[in-house]
């Protein structure tokens, strides 16, 4: 498959169906950063077994999910949002989507219930390409782009499927790939 979509701030990056690193086994992630500098994205269909307030103590019975972001940077905790009127911060994505904010404001939202879980993402981590690492991987088919899709898949609870709609919502030449088993010596 070629895939000549560029990848770009808010794009999500599909992994190809047997992709033989672990970290992005079925993975879509959607990106933060995307320069001359490097890459930076967070991986949205893996979830820990950890919750906010076990990462977080200072934030008691925060019951949100934190995911696994990618290989990079697990002693940090990085989230998007989509609630810029309570947050007032954080990173435009497009798309009324934001990457990080003020921890304290959050804080403070979280403690009052005003966030909920649907409109707010939190990652153990993150997933980084050094500069040009990224386009390698495109030449070489590892990863589909897709820059037209509804940002609220952003904030799904169904990691499970996430990656097969992904692939299906990229139309009809990339539909058949979300039948592939997730091993290809089960066909």
């Amino acid at each position: 498959m070629i895939n000549k979509t560029q990848p770009q701030i808010r794009s999500l990056l599909v992994s190809e169906p047997f992709m033989l690193d672990p970290n992005f086994n079925r993975s879509v992630v959607l990106l933060g950063e995307h320069n001359s500098s490097g890459t930076i994205g967070w991986v949205l269909n893996q979830p820990s077994e950890l919750i906010l307030s076990d990462v977080m103590e200072d934030i008691p019975n925060a019951n949100f999910r934190v995911f696994i972001g990618g290989p990079v940077g697990h002693d940090s905790i990085q989230f998007v949002h989509k609630c810029y009127d309570r947050l007032n911060s954080g990173i435009d994505l497009g798309d009324n989507i934001y990457w990080g904010g003020n921890f304290e404001v959050l804080k403070v939202l979280i403690a009052s219930n005003s966030i909920k879980e649907d409109e707010i993402k939190f990652f153990l981590g993150y997933s980084g390409w050094t500069a040009g690492q990224l386009d390698q991987e495109l030449q070489e088919n590892t990863w589909i782009v897709s820059n037209s899709f509804n940002s609220d898949i952003i904030f799904v609870n169904d990691e499970e499927n996430l990656w097969k709609e992904v692939v299906v919502n990229l139309g009809p030449k990339y539909a058949h790939i979300a039948q592939f088993p997730k091993n290809p010596m089960w066909n």
